[in-house]
């Protein structure tokens, strides 16, 4: 059985930027707007306490990807989870809101026009939050919730008294110090996660012109000639057709939007070939320019304090009463930045403090009490790359990030620095009394700092969850779409999440990634 649907736009992905996007577009009543999302609606309840994000790991909300051996990672594979739900990572991620430098949004703008730099971009950032705290932020009271956390664990604290001790010094986040040491800000309301489904389609789900379709598998983009027509999906079961009158927009994520470019036949020409798709337009960087933030974090035994016991009744009940308590702590409380060399313009590193043992990529529940800090690779110089397995749209893409690889050594070299500095904050007074013996790695206490880097790199590094580029715009020819989002060689068609990135944040990649979707509805209706 088969079935047909129409629509103006055709939105693929109800992740950070699509919901935005399809939110945005359905404002207009004259259009009508159909999204389509390959997972489930966001019920469960996983989802919305904030320090069970883990809990989705591996399930029917979770892509569940796994990377290509990491040679520079002892040959392990290292497990990429990407939300699978309305509201897409948003719905699954640590809800940190730190939007990289201003510097990281000027090399966009170099990339692809001033648009996209950070003059104009900080508008829209403020147009679409509603902060707190607004000596933290400066939003305007819009759809983004950013608050501060309602119960941060007392070791949290002690973590930035110590990394001020070691000489770093303490601000506000996403203030005007970029090396500040900060307690982290969240995407939360009132103690619940506040992901881009309840911001943008909760809100808009009482339109009669948008259409939100779950469970749709995206097989291809179709088109006439060479502009795009819709979609063909897998809808419950039944292969559907969507047709598009106006445009398609690609919202799946640096993994899932390569792979859709190329089985609709625009990517390597040579690599579509030998798996038997009929090449459309042949786009060499599509699936390329792949870059990830790597963290290396250090395990230490507490005696108390950590959220070892966030799943006790005491802890539930504090949380469905008054949504406080262990269970709205967002896992990764502070962070900082930092220069790995004296001789750099901006932070490479990203220094997060966990109040619990997450360790195992997340996957294996620690008991006891732990805590972790250590660094995250904010600025990489490595590039990987999204290669498909075969022609067929269930296999799920190769994933490369080559982590660690490049030629000159600055990637592993910054993590070393990295390292040390974390083992440095651990040392203060005010951290040293509540640390206790190392968990991970298994190393000895008073070992040097590169050999604990060593092991760390080797049996424990993972990602940080933050995959873009794979689509990047450009004002160049050899880009994948240009500053308008508009992917090259073809018509009516669009991608519009963070595989457009030119280049990584030195930040989390949610709110960007956001930020993506409301620029991609601007540049739409303003076309």
């Amino acid at each position: 059985m088969s079935q047909e649907l129409t629509s103006d736009y055709v939105v693929v992905g109800a992740g950070s930027a699509g919901a935005v996007l399809a939110a945005r577009l359905s404002e207009d009543p004259t259009v009508q707007v159909t999204l389509l999302e390959a997972g489930p609606r966001d019920k469960s309840m996983n989802i919305h306490i904030p320090a069970a994000f883990s809990k989705l790991f591996q399930t029917e909300h979770d892509w569940d990807y796994t990377t290509e051996p990491q040679p520079e990672l002892g040959g392990r594979r290292i497990y990429w989870p990407r939300g699978r739900m309305l509201g897409g990572s948003s719905s699954m991620n640590a809800m940190m809101w730190v939007k990289g430098l201003p510097a990281d949004y000027d090399e966009w703008g170099a990339a692809a026009g001033p648009e996209w730099g950070w003059d104009t971009v900080k508008k829209t950032y403020a147009q679409l939050e509603d902060v707190e705290d607004a000596t933290a932020l400066d939003g305007t009271g819009g759809p983004i919730r950013v608050e501060r956390q309602r119960s941060p664990r007392p070791c949290t604290e002690a973590f930035l008294q110590a990394a001020e001790q070691a000489g770093y010094p303490r601000g506000r986040a996403n203030g005007p110090n970029p090396e500040a040491y900060v307690e982290t800000m969240v995407t939360q309301r009132r103690g619940a996660r506040w992901s881009t489904a309840a911001a943008y389609l909760k809100p808009a789900a009482k339109r009669a012109n948008l259409t939100v379709v779950t469970g749709a598998q995206v097989s291809r983009v179709t088109f006439d000639g060479r502009r795009a027509t819709g979609v063909e999906a897998v809808v419950d079961d039944q292969r559907t057709r969507i047709t598009a009158r106006r445009e398609v927009i690609l919202s799946g994520g640096a993994i899932n939007t390569p792979q859709l470019l190329m089985l609709s036949g625009i990517g390597p020409g040579a690599h579509l070939r030998d798996l038997g798709i009929e090449v459309l337009q042949d786009a060499k960087e599509v699936g390329e320019n792949l870059s990830d933030h790597l963290v290396a974090g250090i395990g230490w035994e507490v005696e108390q304090g950590s959220l070892a016991t966030a799943e006790s009744i005491r802890s539930l009940i504090d949380y469905l009463l008054r949504k406080r308590g262990m269970l709205t702590s967002n896992i990764g409380e502070a962070y900082g930045f930092l220069r790995s060399r004296p001789d750099l313009d901006a932070p490479d590193i990203e220094m997060i403090f966990a109040p619990v043992g997450f360790f195992d990529e997340g996957l294996v529940p620690f008991a006891g009490e732990a805590v972790v800090a250590g660094p995250i690779l904010v600025d990489p110089a490595s590039r990987g790359r999204i290669t498909l397995a075969s022609a067929d749209p269930a296999a799920k893409a190769i994933i490369d990030p080559r982590y660690l690889t490049d030629p000159d050594g600055k990637d592993r070299a910054a993590m070393v620095e990295g390292v040390r500095v974390a083992l440095e904050i651990a040392s203060q007074p005010a951290l040293k009394p509540v640390l206790g013996r190392f968990l991970r790695p298994d190393v000895p206490a008073d070992a040097p700092a590169a050999e604990v880097a060593d092991a760390l790199l080797e049996r424990h590094a993972h990602t940080l969850y933050h995959p873009t580029g794979t689509c990047r715009m450009g004002t160049d020819e050899s880009s994948v779409v240009d500053p308008e989002l508009r992917v090259r060689g073809v018509e009516g068609l669009r991608v519009a999440d963070a595989s457009v990135m030119p280049r990584i944040v030195r930040g989390h990649t949610n709110a960007p990634s956001i930020l993506i979707g409301e620029r991609a509805a601007d540049l739409i209706r303003g076309a």
